[in-house]
């Protein structure tokens, strides 16, 4: 399961707007890269045939079974305090990551 705070759901729900993709489930994935292996991405998506269906705080997510294995209980927030540092993933199965939050290993 992935858990989204509730200002990481009201941020997506406003760039939904913002980017006329409302109705287009959230797409979270992991992709090689980074400088640590691996890299996060979100982004507004239809649903493939593979695809595992999710929802937090009202968003529908989908993810490819490979993402979801990598992202299993992972927790999506949204900064958007002083440092400007937009979505955070908190993920209990990444071994290490880099000092801008946006890959792992």
């Amino acid at each position: 399961m992935i858990t989204l705070t509730a200002r990481a759901a009201e941020r997506i729900r406003a760039m939904q707007k913002e980017s006329q993709a409302e109705g287009k489930p959230l797409r979270v994935l992991v992709e090689s890269g980074g400088c640590s292996g691996f890299q996060y991405g979100m982004s507004f998506d239809e649903p493939k045939a593979d695809d595992v269906k999710l929802e937090s705080e009202g968003v529908p997510i989908v993810m490819d079974p490979a993402s979801l294995a990598y992202m299993k209980d992972s927790r999506i927030d949204f900064d958007d305090g002083l440092q400007g540092k937009g979505f955070e993933i908190q993920n209990p199965n990444a071994q290490s990551t880099c000092g801008c939050g946006k890959s792992f290993n």
